[in-house]
């Protein structure tokens, strides 16, 4: 079990948005990953703990393509929502700022995909000085191969990896 301290931590979504959802991904669906991600937050909100919502916006283009938005109902008020354009959430984003201002310490990372937007988000966390926790159930990848491999290799050099019943929020 790993304990939440719901005023040095915030989730961390990331890329949970209609086109990215719903490709073909493994281990699990996009909806599979959207729901847990939806639990988590619910979680964290309810312990007062920040959420941060992540999408990515492609730079240079007028329109960006359709399905681009975050999901429907991820996103409440109060949550930190960030627009990224780039791998990584933290990189020309405000992320570390908003972060820093609530007393962040602890980054609790969810999302798709597992080797490209959660696994750049997380290298930047902790060169930026952040614990990170991975949910390794609220996490799918273009490939099981590729998801296995940052879960297996990568990820817990990072931080730790769990699932999202291991994780212990205040009431």
């Amino acid at each position: 079990m790993t304990e939440i301290d719901p005023q040095r931590t915030a989730l961390v979504l990331v890329d949970l948005m209609e086109r990215v959802v719903a490709l073909p991904l493994a281990p699990r669906s996009g909806d599979e990953v959207a729901g847990t991600a939806a639990e988590l937050a619910r979680a964290f909100r309810k312990a007062g703990a920040p959420v941060a919502v992540v999408r990515v916006e492609r730079p240079g283009l007028a329109e960006q393509p359709p399905g681009s938005g975050l999901l429907a109902g991820l996103a409440e008020p109060g949550d930190i929502e960030i627009v990224k354009r780039s791998v990584g959430a933290f990189h020309g984003t405000e992320l570390d700022a908003r972060l820093r201002e609530r007393g962040v310490r602890t980054l609790v990372l969810a999302g798709i995909a597992t080797n490209l937007g959660v696994e750049s988000t997380a290298r930047a966390a902790v060169d930026h000085g952040y614990e990170v926790v991975f949910v390794e159930d609220a996490m799918s990848a273009l490939t099981a191969e590729e998801h296995r491999a940052s879960v297996a290799l990568d990820m817990p050099r990072l931080g730790t990896v769990v699932t999202a019943g291991a994780l212990v929020l205040p009431e």
